[in-house]
């Protein structure tokens, strides 16, 4: 898979120029490498990603290849692309999660839209997911295509879980909050709970203070709480309460596979990397009640009368 659209380049997160000779850009690595250490005030995600890093620009044959496809103005075969995926063959023959919605729909036309007004209405974007064109654009219109693709990369994630599930993706809400749209991004039903899931990529490290998420990325965001008022527009609609509200964030933001961060109105709330998803669902989230039998057949009816799409 290509980097995110927020992703810093090589160069960013090793804090050298772009054009640095070799003997600068490994003492910017030796640098970075020991600021970004867990024993001296950095994390494990940083250090990653300084290692990362390096592996992208630390030989002269990596270094080559990466500033060709990075500042190409056209996209080779193999030229990183954020288009949607076509559909892929399946390798076997196991049964799915029953899944209804468009993961990440809303989000990539939210993206479009965006890109296009950033453009110039009415100029034509030959292609409006060219990487060259979608480093240069603001932010905020990178951060909606970052969501999509995690949507989509969690849809196929949870889509892994089994007959026994079943997810509903991009549902209407009555609440979200200020300059976010009104849905939640998946939501999942089995026997090991009703998981309320938001997927995001803010491009940088978050973490769990007082119950809420923090991190210089979020920009005053406060996710938990959007999270949670979403989750509770579906709830009160379909007569039915979560028992664990997800996070989803890439490997490389969050410092640990699964975190907890308290609980609201008896659901748990969870920070977990985008890898560790489908496991935590299908075995449960620790604090979280499991569901009989009985109790997801009903649950299930409640959801399929009352689920609208965004």
């Amino acid at each position: 898979m290509p980097d995110s659209p927020l992703s810093a380049s090589p160069y960013e997160v090793l804090g050298v120029r772009a054009d640095a000779n070799d003997d600068e850009l490994r003492r910017a690595y030796r640098r970075a490498l020991r600021h970004a250490h867990p024993d001296t005030g950095g994390s494990t995600a940083q250090f990653d990603a300084v290692q990362r890093a390096w592996n992208q620009v630390g030989t002269p044959d990596a270094r080559s290849d990466f500033d060709r496809r990075g500042r190409s103005a056209t996209p080779e075969p193999t030229h990183e692309t954020w288009a949607p995926a076509p559909p892929r063959p399946r390798r076997d023959s196991r049964p799915l999660a029953r899944s209804y919605g468009h993961p990440g729909g809303l989000t990539r036309q939210r993206y479009l839209d965006g890109i296009r007004e950033w453009v110039g209405l009415g100029d034509e974007i030959p292609d409006p997911y060219d990487p060259t064109l979608v480093r240069r654009a603001p932010r905020e219109i990178r951060h909606l295509l970052a969501d999509a693709l995690a949507e989509e990369a969690t849809a196929r994630s949870l889509a892994t879980l089994g007959i026994a599930f079943t997810v509903w993706h991009d549902l209407a809400t009555d609440a979200a909050g200020p300059g976010l749209p009104p849905k939640l991004d998946h939501l999942v039903l089995g026997p090991t709970g009703l998981f309320a899931i938001q997927s995001e990529d803010w491009g940088g490290p978050v973490r769990f203070r007082r119950g809420e998420l923090i991190g210089e990325a979020l920009a005053g965001e406060r996710p938990v709480r959007a999270l949670a008022a979403r989750a509770k527009s579906i709830g009160r609609a379909a007569r039915v309460k979560p028992t664990a509200l997800l996070i989803v964030v890439p490997d490389e933001f969050a410092d640990e596979p699964l975190q907890i961060g308290g609980s609201h109105r008896g659901a748990v709330i969870a920070l977990v990397r985008a890898s560790r998803l489908a496991s935590a669902v299908f075995e449960g989230i620790p604090g979280s009640a499991h569901l009989g039998g009985s109790e997801v057949m009903e649950v299930r009816t409640r959801l399929q009368q009352s689920v609208r799409f965004a």
